[in-house]
């Protein structure tokens, strides 16, 4: 950005700094993104690594499925009520014990999946790992938030932890499915422990950048015995706030777009007899969002947020119908490159809107809301886009993909009043 003379509006010099340089530089940041990285690297490893596992073990994709798909619902079911509670309690208190209930717990999957034992077992441990996993993406942002009051810095930093989920999702599929194929079918799920495990204790040990639990009438008052008070029990979920519905709901279908292309691509590599080249496909996806994502973030936006929200996910929208062109490996590597830019800056802009729209006290709840969303959206897409493979094709897999675009863009247009609320205006207009 130029440095502007006081109010003569001329510019005697300009600097070209690094934007993400900066907000790096701020005490404790680099520490805790870096921690909240290696913590969430399992994000993207966790349900291909699962599935590996179990096919391999027990010869049954359908296995494979039921399992994966346990412990993706469970921490789907879980991920906002604990953010609520993160809110309320704040990220060590409860956090801590639930990285040794996930580490415990991803163990035994792994165990019971060497050990060939029962069924019933695999979907035991899967559901508790899952359910006891958190949202680390979600907490690094409120920690950003805490960290950065200048609105700019806090979209450069959104915009990097946005990258950075880009780059778990380019690195983790690729290595889960190298080590499952060339060490031993459970050693991606090894490393997505050893990655949770370190990466959220690192994370929760940094206390001096920890989020205060925010002390609101109705979030902790306590009489003069200690007790909760009644006002304390009644704290209203993010969900109540008037805009997060719509949100979470294009969330489901940005999901949907993202879990089917995932099942379309690798039955369409499979179908122009280049299995191994649907990773590598999958990794462009990612890269197209990630280069967007670092563009996007390292500039300054003037704009309405909610507009650049709707306007990205017209884009979103639009790319994922170039795939009714796609007809060879090298044209659907350039359309998925293209679909790509459209994604980091709509999640951007997508976290920045609940930051914008909830409470404070209810930051880590919303952030987790959308991720959860994101989630049982990935579930849904992969779910719908197989069947229609098994029917159709690959192509019927983008079918899916494409309608998945075309509701995000129906509910985002629908919902273009609610996600014009500025929650920090209507604190003021109630003020006044």
């Amino acid at each position: 950005m130029p440095d502007w003379d006081g109010g003569t509006g001329i510019s005697p010099r300009r600097t070209r700094r690094n934007p993400y340089a900066e907000v790096l530089r701020t005490p404790g940041a680099a520490k805790f993104s870096a921690a909240a990285l290696l913590a969430r690297m399992p994000m993207a490893m966790l349900g291909i690594g699962t599935v590996l596992m179990v096919e391999r073990f027990y010869d049954s994709y359908a296995l494979a499925g039921r399992v994966s798909a346990a412990l993706i619902l469970a921490q789907a079911i879980c991920s906002p009520p604990l953010a609520r509670l993160v809110d309320r309690k704040g990220q060590r208190r409860v956090m801590l014990p639930l990285i040794l209930v996930a580490a415990v717990s991803l163990s035994g999957l792994i165990l019971i999946g060497n050990a060939r034992g029962p069924e019933w077992l695999l979907y035991v441990f899967a559901a508790l790992a899952g359910g006891s996993a958190g949202s680390f993406g979600s907490m690094v942002r409120a920690r950003w938030s805490y960290a950065l009051p200048d609105p700019r810095k806090l979209h450069t930093a959104y915009s990097l932890e946005s990258a950075l989920d880009e780059v778990v999702f380019v690195v983790g599929p690729a290595a889960v499915t190298i080590l499952a194929t060339s060490v031993t079918p459970s050693a991606g799920l090894v490393v997505s422990l050893v990655g949770a495990f370190v990466g959220g204790l690192w994370f929760v040990s940094q206390r001096a950048t920890e989020p205060p639990v925010a002390v609101t009438a109705g979030t902790g008052d306590r009489g003069t015995d200690g007790a909760v008070s009644a006002t304390a029990a009644r704290v209203p979920t993010a969900m109540r706030t008037p805009g997060m519905l719509a949100l979470v709901i294009v969330f489901v279908a940005m999901g949907v777009i993202f879990g089917a292309t995932d099942v379309a691509t690798v039955a369409f590599a499979d179908e122009h007899g280049m299995p191994g080249i649907s990773g590598v496909l999958l990794a462009v996806f990612a890269c197209g969002s990630l280069v967007s994502g670092l563009a996007y973030g390292a500039r300054h936006w003037v704009s309405p947020l909610w507009q650049r929200f709707v306007i990205g996910m017209v884009a979103l929208a639009l790319g994922t119908a170039l795939f009714s062109l796609a007809h060879s490996v090298p044209v659907l590597a350039a359309v998925m490159f293209v679909a790509g830019f459209a994604i980091a800056p709509t999640l951007i802009n997508g976290n920045a809107l609940v930051q914008r729209l909830v409470a404070p006290s209810q930051l880590t709840e919303g952030l987790a809301w959308v991720g959860t969303a994101l989630g049982v959206g990935v579930s849904i897409g992969a779910s719908l886009a197989g069947m229609r493979v098994e029917t159709v094709g690959a192509a019927g897999g983008y079918h899916v993909v494409m309608a998945g675009g075309a509701l995000a863009v129906v509910v985002s247009a629908l919902s273009i009043r609610s996600l014009r609320r500025d929650r920090a205006v209507d604190v003021v207009a109630e003020d006044a």
